[in-house]
């Protein structure tokens, strides 16, 4: 199993570093490990107005979350099987030609995940801030169990993923059930404080009770590890038992005339009318809409309890209004457009005239289409359920510029290769600056808001001006950029 995980990972690491090199994708790591080391050396100042606490709380519950997205990778399962009657084909597919089982590669597949993102990003923020001991005056040891306990969160998030993913390869319905009862057990905790927080993360149950908290072992450390291991090995153990023993992707379907219907209610996509036609039916019989909605509901989520933990739990005066929601909105569903890059092969378009730079304008178009109600859906109800709907007028003009904005100046950097390009640290430099940048800006101005509407509405106002004068530009560059680019890798 060891020599195949170890494949597993060259396949990877060849896969990310195919539009770039080795030397530039370690410099991903590298920029943690200093981000981290910066973070150590501001620490003081940190604890000054946040408890150690509430720093760990947010520490393991984004672990968590981040194991919970990079371990979804079985919704790309039968995406992985299909690509093997491509050009590209993926080790996840072997069963299909030699005697090995689906799941030896699922389980292949979780285990390179697991060592590929620790290596990527908790290895080196826990190296960030080894580095910062002499300075920061962490002892090393707190340092080292911090990963161990960190490991653990990140390790039942990734182990939730991959039994929720298999169980959506089995039944979609069924997935929507564990779904809404991982959703219940958090909200029962977060807004009625039903469940303790530990129970359902032992990895801070761990944290607890080790330094600079305690110094001895003691029975709920000993409990706490037991429960982690307990809860990552049922996970792992219930999603390889579901594995299905034989994967076709070519089930009997009867296909309706989908693509005339869709075509004939695009009319305003002009040019674009028949890809877009093509990509939206697409999009609806793989299934993926349901994946992308998920990917794209989650961290919208994720925000709403950050900024109800900063302003309730910490009780720190931020004024997270509907404008906050507006601009973070519109930043998220870049997300979106990574997935209209992931789930089909491009390669057939080599035979067709079709130019790459058409393709990107029509994802772009099927991204708005996509992301703008989902949008809209929840900057309304955060703002009913802040009671700040006042502010609609001013945030939804904000949520639409930075969403088309964002998955412009993506399509620009990446092309139809969001997802291995953002691991260019040179693209990733760029993506980094020109996402954070007016983000940033339009995050201060709205909490300037309670202040004086009038400022704050015309510096929104300045900033949308430059972010739409922004996208004009970047749009049309998309052609020169890309228009001698190749769909095969």
């Amino acid at each position: 199993m060891m020599e195949f995980t170890r494949l597993f990972l060259r396949e990877e690491f060849r896969m990310h570093t195919y539009y770039t090199n080795p030397r530039m994708f370690l410099v991903f790591p590298f920029i943690v490990c200093m981000f981290s080391f910066g973070v150590a050396l501001t620490s003081d100042r940190i604890l000054a107005d946040t408890t150690l606490d509430d720093v760990m709380l947010l520490l393991h519950v984004s672990v968590f979350l981040y194991g919970l997205s990079v371990g979804a990778f079985g919704f790309m399962g039968r995406e992985y099987v299909e690509r093997q009657h491509g050009r590209r084909k993926y080790l996840v597919a072997s069963p299909l030609t030699l005697p090995i089982s689906f799941r030896k590669t699922f389980l292949g597949m979780y285990l390179r995940d697991v060592i590929f993102y620790v290596l990527l990003l908790l290895l080196p923020a826990t190296l960030g801030l080894l580095f910062s001991v002499p300075l920061s005056g962490f002892r090393w040891t707190s340092v080292v169990l911090l990963f161990v306990a960190a490991l653990v969160s990140f390790l039942i998030g990734i182990s939730l993923s991959f039994f929720a993913s298999v169980v959506y390869i089995r039944s979609h319905a069924a997935f929507v059930g564990v779904t809404v009862l991982i959703m219940g057990l958090f909200v029962a905790q977060v807004g009625f404080d039903a469940i303790p927080l530990t129970f359902l993360l032992p990895g801070l149950a761990m944290q607890h009770s080790l330094p600079p908290y305690s110094y001895t072992l003691t029975s709920e450390l000993v409990l706490s590890a037991l429960g982690g291991v307990v809860l990552i090995a049922l996970f792992v153990a219930a999603a390889y038992a579901l594995i299905p023993t034989r994967f076709s992707p070519l089930r009997p379907k009867t296909e309706t005339r989908d693509l005339p219907r869709m075509f004939g209610k695009l009319s305003f996509a002009r040019q674009y009318r028949g890809l877009l036609a093509k990509e939206l039916v697409d999009l609806r019989r793989s299934g993926t809409v349901t994946k992308m909605f998920f990917s794209f509901v989650t961290p919208l989520l994720f925000l709403s309890f950050t900024a109800w933990f900063v302003r309730t739990g910490l009780a720190i005066p931020v004024g997270f209004n509907t404008v906050f929601y507006g601009a973070m909105v519109g930043f998220f569903g870049v997300i979106l457009y990574s997935w209209l890059n992931n789930v089909d092969i491009m390669e057939y378009f080599e035979t067709l005239p079709v130019p790459p730079t058409k393709v990107i304008k029509t994802k772009i178009i099927a991204f708005l289409m996509l992301t703008s109600w989902i949008s809209l859906i929840f900057l309304l109800a955060i703002s009913f359920l802040n009671d700040d709907m006042s502010l609609l007028w001013l945030a939804i003009p904000v949520m639409f510029v930075v969403s088309i904005y964002m998955v412009v100046m993506t399509a620009y950097l990446t092309g139809l290769r969001t997802n291995t390009f953002l691991f260019d640290a040179n693209i990733l430099v760029k993506f980094t600056v020109m996402s954070m940048l007016p983000d940033v800006c339009l995050v201060i101005i709205s909490f300037t808001i309670d202040r004086s509407l009038f400022f704050a509405s015309l510096g929104i106002l300045v900033v949308c001006s430059v972010l739409i004068l922004t996208t004009i530009i970047l749009y049309k560059g998309i052609d020169d950029k890309w228009k001698r680019a190749a769909f095969t890798d």
